[in-house]
């Protein structure tokens, strides 16, 4: 887990670097600005959907499994969990580590139009709408689970751009850590079942 978290950091690091500041402020700059009331509105409500939609995904899982006596359906919600948390928490210690101040604080011209107080980059409102999605769609790989699933997430994290509380480069590391560390919780729950079902019975 050590060196996976290294090497999210140095991915990150080349995101950050490589992306010209310039053309990332720029962009914030267009998305944040000239818009109209009622979708600045619709923006505020995607992005405040995040913590039901997470953990609605996953208590509404195992309230299913429960019903239904469904031990499948409960270790996929745990699963799925699991991976919003990874995320969650790998995304909190980069924010710390890199400490990049919030763009409505840099720069004058960006209107802050939500909430944003600790460190930008990266974005933990993209991190965990894309744990939440890639955790659902490896649990449930089919078309109308993965599009909107995707759709939402992908709309949270613009959202998060056009309210002014992170740059471009932070929802695209946002993006990339929630769904790379959803992957990695979903991949070694996979071999860990898969392990205890080859082992040998007593």
């Amino acid at each position: 887990m050590k060196n996976i978290f290294s090497l999210c950091i140095f991915v990150c690091s080349i995101l950050l670097t490589a992306y010209s500041q310039n053309l990332d402020i720029n962009t914030l700059h267009s998305i944040n600005s000239n818009n109209s009331a009622s979708w600045d509105n619709a923006c505020q409500i995607t992005s405040k959907s995040i913590t039901p939609v997470c953990i609605a995904v996953p208590v509404g899982l195992f309230t299913y499994g429960l019903l239904k006596h469904d031990s499948t359906t409960k270790r996929k919600a745990l699963v799925t969990a699991a991976g919003i948390l990874v995320a969650s928490a790998i995304t909190q210690g980069i924010k710390y580590l890199v400490n990049r101040e919030r763009p409505f604080n840099t720069y004058a011209f960006i209107e802050k139009k939500s909430d944003g107080g600790d460190p930008s980059f990266p974005s933990g409102h993209t991190s965990a709408a894309f744990a939440t999605a890639t955790s659902l769609s490896l649990c449930y790989p089919k078309w109308y689970v993965i599009a909107p699933s995707f759709l939402w997430a992908g709309a949270v994290g613009y959202s998060r751009m056009e309210l002014g509380v992170h740059y471009p480069t932070d929802v695209m590391a946002g993006a990339l850590v929630g769904a790379g560390f959803s992957w990695i919780t979903w991949k070694v729950n996979k071999l860990l079942a898969e392990k205890k079902k080859n082992k040998p019975s007593p």
